[in-house]
């Protein structure tokens, strides 16, 4: 076990916060007034996935979590429950519940290969692709003059997931979809 000082949560590190493993979102070393410098940091819950923000004093050490990471595939989803698979041994099986997986998940094609983090050997979070390219299945035609909706309509992807779009988006292109901010990046054809 490792203990960091203060100045030393940064982002991307994993740090132990009441039993609870976090990743380091945002931090950010200042100085009130004439008081000791505070670390405010921004820290993603890897178990439950909530941010919250925490400072750290110049007196507290920190313990940095181990977190192993391996690749990890996924096959489908079916009720709520996502089927993973290792890469190198497809018959080595087993599902995650919908909550573990996140709210980017719908965005994930079958056979694509993410990583999985472990905390204690057990199976905790994932790191998503931050982009995915997906193929748009249904889109409303365009309505000559509709500006009502600031040049946007709600289309549906190829993993079933559905996202705000410029009008000129049509069934059967390909965008890119930031799957953090859940927005359309570009279309890709």
């Amino acid at each position: 076990m490792s203990l960091l000082e203060y100045n030393e949560v940064t982002e991307k590190k994993f740090i132990v916060l009441d039993g609870s493993p976090y990743e380091v979102i945002t931090s950010h070393v200042f100085r009130k007034q004439q008081r000791k410098p505070v670390n405010a940091t921004k820290l993603k819950n890897l178990l439950s996935g909530k941010v919250t923000e925490y400072s750290f004093h110049q007196s507290e050490k920190i313990e940095e979590a181990e977190i192993d990471e391996r690749d990890v595939k996924f096959l489908y989803n079916n009720r709520g429950e996502w089927w993973f698979a290792d890469p190198k041994n497809p018959a080595d099986r087993f599902k995650v519940p919908a909550d573990v997986v996140g709210p980017q998940g719908k965005f994930l094609k079958p056979n694509t290969v993410v990583k999985q983090y472990l905390f204690d050997e057990k199976p905790i979070n994932f790191r998503m692709p931050i982009t995915m390219d997906l193929k748009v299945i249904e889109a409303p035609p365009n309505v000559k003059g509709d500006t009502m909706t600031g040049g946007q309509k709600v289309v549906k992807l190829e993993t079933g997931a559905e996202i705000s779009v410029p009008l000129f988006v049509n069934e059967g292109d390909v965008i890119r979809v930031n799957t953090e901010t859940e927005e359309y990046r570009e279309r890709v054809n």
